[in-house]
């Protein structure tokens, strides 16, 4: 058996209404997702994080070195792609385009071996994963959080047992917006806030004090990924766990990250960081500093399996006989694309999401849904 085709999908949705938060504004979903397809004729999907057209050119760059390989040896693969691109590509949009290979390849190992990647990954130590409600973006600038109350409360009705906030609006703001949403969720809801890397570290510091007192689980990107060494000062100054690391690539760059002492909680985006191949060593080494492990997920349904999969087989550090509950982003802004791609759906029953049981993924994609969203080439060359 042999890998004989690799496609990618450029899928883009446009939102009834734009948000924004401490960097820029959103107005679309624009996704880049890839098929990988065997010779026996069955395939594997994966999707990549960032810019989607970057995405696909990077994937169709790589192809060539795939197409022909056993798909069963996607460890192999892994290395191979790795080696041909790590003179100019140690970070960026072609370790992301390798990533939404090596998942495809993980998701169609699965299928072939009819067994569920949780599985090949090692096996599943929890069933269960607890998601938090990722939102409270801005939508209107000039009243950022006047919807806030509102969605919050949604949430909670939904069932979300923790909720995170976007914040990087300025101190005194962001102190007012914390304090209306603990007022409004109570003290039974774990909160955490996001900067998205919009402070410096004077005002990361002035802000993790003021918030102190509202039992914030974690205090997410507070300033700049390039400054290793200021997120282990900050971590000194403030009770608030710091976490970070969507940004980062490979077990190299989060090795950067364990060495300075710089989060309490890693968040590497599988679809980005190396593939589900590689956040298995990046789970493997934050073991080995104590960090626990979180990882980022933005885009389709399929990051958010390759998630659940990858969460379900974490080693809880220290062991206990009664472990706390593992958590998993699960973005809630308007996506088309998440909510209609995929199925079977995502259900979440007393706030808890189950790991899937299926072969792979666990999931199909409607491909008729696909070409919906799907630009043809015409439109991907305007981009």
């Amino acid at each position: 058996m042999t890998i004989e085709k690799i496609e990618t999908f450029i899928l883009k949705d446009k939102l009834s209404n734009s948000f924004f938060f401490s960097q820029w504004e959103y107005s679309e979903r624009c996704i880049c997702v890839v098929k990988v397809t065997a010779s026996n004729g069955q395939y594997g999907w994966g999707e990549g994080y960032g810019p989607a057209q970057v995405l696909k050119s990077g994937v169709d760059f790589l192809k060539g070195h795939v197409i022909g390989k056993n798909p069963l040896e996607n460890e192999v693969i892994w290395n191979h792609l790795y080696r041909k691109t790590l003179d100019y590509a140690r970070r960026g949009v072609l370790v992301a385009s390798i990533s939404a290979i090596d998942i495809a390849l993980w998701d169609l190992k699965g299928k072939i071996l009819n067994l569920p990647v949780s599985t090949l990954l090692g096996g599943v130590f929890r069933d269960k994963i607890k998601p938090y409600a990722t939102g409270l973006y801005f939508i209107d600038p000039e009243n950022p959080s006047k919807h806030f109350k509102e969605e919050a409360l949604t949430y909670i009705e939904r069932g979300f047992k923790a909720i995170k906030m976007k914040v990087g609006l300025g101190i005194e703001e962001d102190y007012k917006n914390i304090k209306m949403i603990r007022d409004t969720i109570g003290d039974d809801i774990q909160l955490m806030v996001d900067s998205n890397h919009a402070y410096s570290l004077r005002e990361a510091i002035i802000l993790a004090k003021k918030i102190e007192p509202f039992n914030i689980s974690w205090f997410e990107e507070p300033i700049s990924p390039e400054f290793y060494k200021q997120y282990k000062e900050l971590r000194s100054k403030t009770s608030i766990p710091i976490s970070g690391g969507e940004c980062e690539y490979l077990r190299y760059g989060f090795h950067q990250l364990f060495r300075n002492n710089s989060v309490d909680i890693v968040q590497p985006d599988i679809c980005a960081a190396g593939g589900l191949t590689e956040a298995k060593r990046i789970a493997a080494l934050a073991s080995t500093y104590g960090v626990d492990v979180i990882p980022h997920t933005w885009g389709t349904a399929i990051g958010i399996h390759v998630a659940m999969h990858f969460i379900a087989n974490l080693e809880h550090i220290p062991g206990r006989m009664k472990s706390p509950d593992f958590l998993m982003e699960y973005d809630q802004t308007e996506n088309g694309l998440r909510e209609r791609l995929t199925y079977p759906k995502i259900s979440m029953v007393d706030g808890m999401i189950e790991v899937p049981k299926r072969p792979g993924l666990g999931i199909e994609v409607d491909e008729d849904v696909l070409m919906e969203y799907a630009l043809s080439e015409e439109e991907i060359n305007i981009l």
